[in-house]
């Protein structure tokens, strides 16, 4: 079964760090802090969609804030 969509980026980013103990440190500290941001760029959405898609985990919805 397919996991639906990330709705949000918090939980996109969330559900990276818990998931994947080998992220680069570089990749960690920027998902720590998408996790606390209340918005991010379309530069950030970009690179929290390519790790997303990297790692197997459902993509972040359009949209979405």
């Amino acid at each position: 079964m397919t996991e639906s969509p990330f709705t949000h980026h918090r939980p996109a980013a969330l559900a990276l760090l818990n998931r994947c103990p080998d992220l680069a440190h570089k990749a960690a500290g920027f998902l720590g802090h998408v996790c606390v941001a209340v918005t991010i760029s379309d530069k950030q959405r970009d690179w929290l969609q390519k790790l997303l898609a990297r790692y197997g985990l459902p993509r972040l919805v359009e949209g979405a804030a």
